[in-house]
């Protein structure tokens, strides 16, 4: 469903956007401009879809531990062992 919205802007603005997007596009340039700022984001659906991919996860410690100089992660034989994650001890498997 859309709404109507009348906005005020500088003529110099208004031009750009009618030279750059043209007079049909305003809108939806606007729109895509403006959605990433107000509409919700479900950030802990997509923190979780992330921390599922276990490769990406693994990359993004052995990264992290190449910063502080003291590893997060130990090798085992199940994989990788990730001490104290969230209080216990978490292994990685391949």
């Amino acid at each position: 469903m859309h709404k109507k919205l009348t906005i005020t802007v500088d003529a110099e603005v208004y031009d750009g956007l009618y030279r750059t997007v043209g007079a049909g596009r305003i809108s939806h340039f606007i729109e895509e401009l403006v959605r990433p700022y107000v509409v919700d984001l479900d950030l802990d659906k997509g923190y979780a879809q992330m921390a599922a991919d276990e490769a990406r996860e693994r990359e993004a410690l052995e990264w992290s531990d190449s910063l502080v100089g003291e590893p997060l992660m130990k090798r085992g034989k199940g994989g990788l062992t990730v001490p104290y994650r969230h209080g216990k001890l978490t292994a990685i498997r391949r």
